[in-house]
């Protein structure tokens, strides 16, 4: 379960232990028929089949399956978790942790069992782990007091940590055990979960066979949430006992935000044995929703804190990692850095210390989409099990079994416009953006609307916060049709972020900034002017913030309106984008040529050097420069 905003009345957690507390009799089990779920395929050809759907089940009625959590066990057979709700698909409703098996690498699946029954109270939030020495599955997990209506836990929130395993390949479980004394301490009293998706046992090194799981948690004291907490918990006797080791923690700013917010947290082992510790980045003032560190020690402590990850376009959401093969990683999250949506695939060649962009990942659907898990069910081959449906991204759990050659090969450097600012890598084409010879100042880029796009690389010096800035460019349209977006720097949606764009319907074109301060919500400040710019003639345009103004300029005609206060690079994902919309959902239809970015506004006469001169002024306070008059 997500951490999400925690309001209602407060309710005592029960302890409660229903039938599938006790051992279930293995012999009832094998005699239920396998049931095969409905087959389908996505967009690259991945076939799928639905495990979890909302209905009546064998174990009464569920309004929804979420939270995903998959294991291939020692010996062969795969696990598939879930929360299975009822009543409704709220965090805090009566939730059992359920189960699907499959003894043929995930072709078939049996019927639904119940792992963990909540009786009215949640059970869930599963972190599954196998130990392969003696094949027991052990699954952490959490427990908080449900509630009849979809409201979420009260703040602070009682939830505490227990165990369940299993000896005989997910067909019995064990009576639930309680972890909380040796898994949270007293002060992490506000909000507490583990996992969720699977956890790993180390193959490496000294600490050989320990197992390894990921935990967060909020501190609260008395009137407010104080600080975050993100850490793991290990046992190194199959786990029969368990204690926390790395833990990294981050208070509560006096502005009521963080640096970081790690959560969620997803593990993998590289060759060495340390551990990559890659995790959801819930709300912090770093840029990047997700983050990463690493364990250098066997899970007893962090190499360092938690580190964002900018460029890696995923929205606010748990991931999943998995070593499909040592020279080859696999990341699944939604690729649209906004919404939960565009489930992806993505490959790490260096073992999670870098990823492929999305546009080279493997495109599972374009569907809504959320949490997500991944196990290795045979060598070369792999299963995701995540949240998706048409209209909603909690309408089903889908699981999804692939091997190596339906990825995408390894691929080197594609084409790339040369930036021209100080210490800027070259950008990125995407899809078949193409040089053209006619444009303002020597050559330019052209964009065919459906898939092509520049952008550039994440460096620390393109974000422009909360500073005075001067966004130029020329462009050139014939299309009188939907949004064409021309400069995009920033987030998508309600993010921060700064935007340039045609709207030809309108016959106008406009600029804006989305900035944030503290604590506080989003504002947005637009600049508009009219005319009709899909006359196929170069256009320039020019976006300052300065002054406590934001100023469009067109063709040397300046309109202004007031500022909005603070940073323009905050929180979410962030790229610089030529042609795109971040969310990859809408394409220019036309020509770009000398994109500048300056980090202060320019003067009334610098602004008309721009127009009037191919080499930019001030290069000094150039963030890029890309003259797009050729591409390497």
């Amino acid at each position: 379960m997500a951490p999400h905003p925690r309001t209602g009345p407060r309710h005592p957690v029960r302890a409660r232990y229903g039938r599938a507390a006790a051992v279930v009799s293995t012999a009832l089990l094998l005699t239920l028929p396998a049931h095969p779920v409905r087959a389908g395929s996505g967009p690259a050809g991945f076939e799928e089949r639905v495990l979890f759907k909302a209905g009546h089940t064998d174990h009464g009625p569920y309004s929804c399956f979420r939270i995903p959590a998959l294991v291939t066990t020692a010996r062969g057979t795969l696990l598939a978790f879930a929360e299975g709700r009822k009543g409704n698909c709220g965090d805090a409703t009566d939730i059992d942790l359920v189960l699907k098996r499959s003894t043929d690498g995930g072709r078939t699946w049996g019927p639904l069992l119940i792992v963990d029954e909540g009786l009215g109270d949640t059970h869930g939030n599963p972190a599954p782990v196998v130990d392969r020495a003696t094949g027991r599955v052990v699954v952490v997990t959490t427990y908080n007091a449900g509630r009849p209506d979809a409201g979420n836990c009260d703040v602070p929130c009682a939830r505490t940590p227990h165990l369940t395993h299993s000896d005989d390949d997910g067909l019995s479980w064990s009576r639930p055990r309680d972890l909380t004394a040796s898994l949270r301490p007293a002060g992490w009293n506000s909000w507490y979960a583990t996992g969720p998706g699977h956890g790993i046992q180390l193959a490496h090194g000294p600490h050989r066979g320990r197992l390894v799981v990921g935990v967060n948690a909020e501190s609260h004291d008395g009137t407010r949430v104080t600080a975050n907490h993100a850490a793991l918990a290990l046992s190194d006797d199959g786990g029969a006992h368990w204690r926390l080791g790395a833990v990294d923690n981050h208070p509560l700013a006096p502005d009521g935000t963080y640096r970081q917010k790690p959560s969620e947290l997803t593990l993998a082992e590289r060759d060495d044995g340390t551990i990559l510790v890659g995790g959801r980045e819930q709300d912090g003032t770093e840029l990047g929703n997700r983050d990463a560190t690493v364990s250098a020690d066997g899970g007893e402590s962090f190499a360092a804190p938690f580190r964002s990850l900018p460029g890696l376009y995923t929205p606010m959401v748990q991931g999943a990692v998995v070593a499909l093969r040592p020279g080859r990683w696999l990341l699944s999250a939604p690729a649209d850095p906004d919404r939960r949506r565009t489930m992806t695939v993505r490959s790490s060649y260096d073992q999670g210390r870098t990823w492929e962009n999305a546009e080279r990942g493997a495109l599972v659907t374009t569907d809504w989409s959320g949490y997500s898990d991944m196990a290795v069910t045979a060598p070369g081959t792999t299963g995701l099990l995540y949240e998706a449906g048409k209209a909603d991204a909690r309408d089903e759990i889908r699981f999804t079994l692939f091997t190596e050659d339906r990825l995408a090969p390894r691929r080197g450097p594609g084409p790339a416009p040369p930036d021209r600012a100080p210490g800027a890598r070259a950008a990125d084409v995407l899809g078949g953006a193409r040089p053209v010879p006619a444009g303002r100042f020597g050559g330019a880029l052209s964009f065919d609307g459906a898939d092509d796009a520049v952008r550039l690389p994440y460096r620390p010096s393109l974000p422009l916060g909360s500073g005075d800035f001067t966004a130029t460019l020329w462009f050139r349209s014939t299309t009188f049709r939907g949004e064409q977006p021309l400069l995009w720097l920033g987030g998508a949606g309600g993010a921060p972020q700064v935007g340039l764009r045609v709207e030809p319907g309108a016959r106008r074109v406009a600029g804006h900034i989305t900035a944030v301060v503290g604590r506080n919500p989003a504002r947005t400040a637009t600049a508009r002017a009219a005319g009709s710019y899909g006359d196929g003639q170069w256009h320039h345009l020019a976006l300052r913030r300065g002054g406590g103004r934001l100023t469009l300029t067109v063709d040397g005609t300046s309109t202004a309106v007031p500022d909005v206060p603070g940073t323009v690079s905050r929180t979410s994902t962030f790229g610089v984008h030529l042609g795109q919309k971040p969310d990859a959902r809408t394409f220019l239809t036309g020509h770009l040529d000398d994109v500048r970015v300056y980090a202060r506004a320019l003067t009334d006469r610098e602004l008309t050097r721009t127009r009037t001169s191919g080499t930019p002024v001030a290069p000094g306070d150039l963030r890029s420069w890309l003259p797009l008059d050729r591409v390497t």
